[in-house]
């Protein structure tokens, strides 16, 4: 009996441990589990936060030209860096009225911005969010807008005292060497231009004309200069008809149809776009003709990636009109207003993140960078407004993000 007793006693024991054991590995089972699923969870907000591009404003200021640095995370959203770049040259205080005074390179290793105010162009090598400098170079009379194509680049200068194009052949290490005797004027001595831009196959440069020229044909104008195998313009260009009144500035997609913003001379509510098949000759033929978006000032325009949609920046009306852009190159407005920054939030530049997915929109009236996420339809959904580090309602101009 007495036997029996410790058998049953060290079997109420025996199963006491299990149970305690068991309690005890199914807390540090909880506990591991627990601590997988937030270590996942860092890991994903760590991952949502890490840099997958950049975004860079410029200040334009008088005093001295920057550049101010975004990081831009994986799900589109922008943090302003605690840095800015100085471009060691100076900006005009007032915007470049133009598009592109701020470009990066085909392969994002280089960022040139233009220094208006004291004639020169800033060369920088791109390093993730890092820039560092590599050159200044003279760039003729106010630098205003800029275009790329392979190794050539070539700047359109705005004064009124000579606007027209010059070029520089790019370098290995992104430096520019400028072409000597390259200068190109426009048909019209008082074109006031508002962007200058290579077409895809860069065999053709476009050069909007802000301004009517009533003793010219056709009035309203872009020039066509035609790049030959040397990297130099033409001597003259060709003066084209735009559609609608005032062609500030335009984009292209890859097969050479591209579209051009028209502000009619701000009058309220009847900006338009225009849609055109460029030529091998440099001629421009209309495909769509001023399609009205019901807003005021249109300046800016791009072409998403994968040629679907344009979107344009109306300074007037403080929104983003969408637009889509079938294969034909025929031009639909989609929303007028896909976008409202706000009655004085003054919208300039407009840039695209390298895989096409985000959007984003400098800010002048409130030195912010508004981003927006391109969705499936053209919709545009807002992923917040960035503040600091511009100037407000003070000329911030140029904006280029990868």
């Amino acid at each position: 009996m007495i036997k029996e007793t410790r058998k049953t006693s060290m079997s109420n024991f025996q199963r006491v441990m299990a149970v305690t054991v068991t309690a005890i590995l199914v807390q540090i089972m909880i506990s591991a589990l627990g601590t997988a699923a937030l270590a996942q969870g860092n890991g994903q907000e760590s991952s949502r936060r890490r840099s997958a591009g950049a975004v860079f404003a410029m200040t334009n200021v008088t005093a001295g030209n920057e550049i101010v640095v975004y990081s831009r995370a994986s799900d589109g959203t922008l943090e302003r860096l605690n840095r800015s770049v100085r471009t060691r040259g100076l900006g005009i205080g007032v915007d470049t009225d133009t598009q592109g005074p701020l470009r990066l390179s085909n392969d994002n290793r280089f960022l040139y911005a233009v220094n208006p105010g004291s004639d020169n162009i800033t060369v920088f090598e791109v390093n993730g969010t890092r820039l560092r400098f590599l050159q200044i170079m003279d760039a003729g009379d106010q630098p205003l807008s800029l275009t790329i194509s392979g190794n050539l680049l070539y700047v359109l200068n705005g004064s009124v005292a000579g606007n027209g194009i010059r070029g520089f052949r790019i370098s290995h290490d992104g430096t520019l060497t400028q072409l000597p005797d390259s200068f190109r004027a426009l048909s019209s001595p008082i074109a006031v231009p508002g962007e200058v831009r290579f077409s895809p196959d860069g065999r053709v440069i476009l050069v909007t004309h802000k301004t009517t020229n009533v003793l010219l044909t056709p009035q309203n104008a872009i020039d066509a200069f035609t790049i030959g195998a040397d990297g130099y313009a033409s001597a003259m260009p060709i003066r084209n008809s735009s559609f609608g009144l005032r062609p500030f500035s335009l984009a292209f997609r890859n097969d050479g149809r591209l579209v051009v913003v028209e502000s009619f001379n701000a009058a309220p509510n009847v900006s338009a776009a225009s849609s055109y098949q460029l030529n091998p000759d440099g001629t421009i033929t209309v495909i769509s003709g001023s399609v009205p978006n019901g807003q005021t000032d249109v300046c800016w325009v791009v072409i998403t990636s994968d040629g679907r949609f344009a979107f344009t920046a109306n300074f007037g009306s403080g929104t983003i009109s969408s637009y889509s852009f079938a294969p034909s190159g025929t031009l639909i407005l989609l929303n007028g207003s896909a976008a409202f920054l706000g009655d004085m939030s003054q919208p300039v530049d407009l840039s695209l993140s390298e895989d096409g997915r985000f959007l984003y929109q400098l800010l002048r009236g409130t030195g912010a960078v508004a981003a927006f996420r391109i969705e499936e339809g053209g919709s545009l959904t807002s992923l917040g407004v960035v503040v600091g580090g511009l100037p407000v309602n003070d000329g911030a101009s140029g904006l280029a993000a990868y």
